[in-house]
């Protein structure tokens, strides 16, 4: 499930990279790693110049980066250290793509687009990779966070939530609400399936201009589960109800895909299924969706909103659960039967053509027994398949004389020709045919 539904879900979102430096974090802990930084022939990334006979790696993220810290082992005086060893400390900056996550496994087991290793000093040596089935995730050697790509939502919620209320005069804010959350620079680690959940649960139209919606918001909330006092569809009512607020939810809604845990993120094992029962609008029976500015899907409820794209399409609902199991199978089944029934149809188009070529051969051999009788009377009984066979059997070289029988019985044969491509007509006629000679012979019999 995982290639089929990471490919086109989305490209890992804040709380993914998070949860795959946990994941680094854990099961490095306490290992030591050797050697150069090796990799792949086919990843047009840079290398990663370091090599060191021990060092540790420690994993953290920011948004939609995530860096991994090479500290080598401090030299105790009693091993060389080589002219190509690193002495300081590296960090490699990550950035995920659309299908990269990171990997630990046995040497022996590698996967096919590991495109950066980290080999272990232990033996048999294991290794920590960089796996990216698109090779669209790229990495950068001493690299630092990118500057254009603002606070982390989940980890620098007062600093974000600043950044965005102090800029809305950018002119970034002048597009639909929905294009703006995946501007990296105000709204860092919201992709598009989180952005889809946060507006649903607001019941925010996608194509509303984003200054619109974000002016309303109090600039100071210092405390990260405050909330502010509005009024909804109840305000009719004079019924006030206490709802979070767009900024508010940006920061709580990743961070209830980060509680799911391994549960939720499996990319190794394929595993997405508690991720994709928490989801209430992307991609969910019943939801709309359409293409935003930039050629993304929104998926949404109700009205789209008055900033909609010209000619912007729906898009179908790509993720389908599998409730029956056996439906590829039937399905397959079901296309051999129909082949089967095809390779059938030309076998019996050239059993019928068989069969009146056979009628005509065997009427001219009956015209030529009867030369000097006039057959007027047809038996109506049904004819006899054994003794059809036998007859069919029975061809004569001789060419029968023009006579009136003879002559009729051509006339039959022109129009068995005419209706070839009926064969409900060809099998019709052929059976008078067979008539006629039962009907011949039991003539000659009485007169002998």
């Amino acid at each position: 499930m995982f290639k089929g539904f990471l490919s086109w879900l989305r490209m890992p979102e804040g709380p993914e990279l998070h949860l795959a430096s946990l994941f680094v974090n854990r099961m490095c802990a306490g290992l030591v790693f050797t050697g150069a930084v090796e990799k792949s022939e086919v990843n047009k990334n840079p290398e990663v110049p370091f090599c060191c006979d021990a060092y540790t790696i420690r994993a953290q993220s920011r948004g939609k980066e995530v860096i991994l810290t090479l500290t080598p082992f401090k030299n105790d005086g009693k091993r060389k250290v080589g002219k190509h060893q690193s002495q300081q400390p590296m960090d490699v900056v990550f950035r995920f793509g659309m299908s990269g996550f990171f990997r630990f496994t046995t040497e022996a087991d590698l996967p096919k687009h590991a495109h950066l290793r980290f080999y272990t000093a232990e033996s048999p040596r294991r290794v920590l990779s960089f796996e990216d089935t698109r090779r669209f995730g790229s990495w950068q050697a001493n690299g630092t966070w990118q500057k254009d790509r603002g606070p982390c939502v989940m980890f620098e919620y007062e600093k974000f939530r600043e950044n965005v209320l102090s800029n809305l005069s950018d002119k970034a804010f002048d597009k639909p609400i929905c294009e703006a959350l995946l501007n990296q620079k105000y709204f860092n680690g919201i992709g598009n399936y989180l952005r889809a959940e946060i507006l649903f649960r607001l019941q925010i139209p996608p194509f509303v201009k984003a200054r619109t919606v974000l002016e309303g918001i109090e600039p100071k909330n210092e405390d990260k589960k405050e909330i502010k006092k509005t009024t909804d569809t109840a305000r009719k009512k004079g019924v006030k109800v206490e709802t979070p607020d767009l900024l508010s939810l940006c920061h709580t809604v990743p961070l209830e895909v980060v509680k799911l845990g391994e549960n939720g993120y499996k990319p190794a094992k394929a595993e997405y299924s508690v991720l994709q029962a928490w989801m209430q609008c992307y991609s969910v029976d019943g939801m709309k969706s359409l293409s935003d500015h930039n050629g993304r899907t929104i998926w949404f409820k109700g009205d789209p909103g008055p900033m909609v794209p010209k000619g912007a399409k729906s898009r179908k609902n790509k993720w389908k659960v599998q409730k029956d199991h056996d439906y590829t199978d039937s399905k397959k089944a079901k296309k051999t039967y129909t082949e089967s029934i095809a390779l059938e149809k030309p076998a019996k188009k050239k059993d019928n053509t068989k069969v009146k070529k056979e009628s005509a051969t065997s009427k001219a051999q009956s015209g030529s027994k009867r030369q000097k009788k006039d057959t007027k009377s047809v038996s109506t009984e049904p004819a006899d398949e054994n003794t059809k066979t036998k007859k069919q059997g029975k061809r004569s070289s001789k060419v029968p004389p023009r006579t009136r029988a003879n002559k009729i019985k051509g006339q039959q044969v022109e129009e068995l020709i005419k209706t070839k491509r009926n064969p409900i007509t060809c099998r019709e006629s052929a059976t008078k045919a067979k008539l006629q000679r039962r009907s011949s012979g039991a003539r000659r019999g009485r007169s002998r």
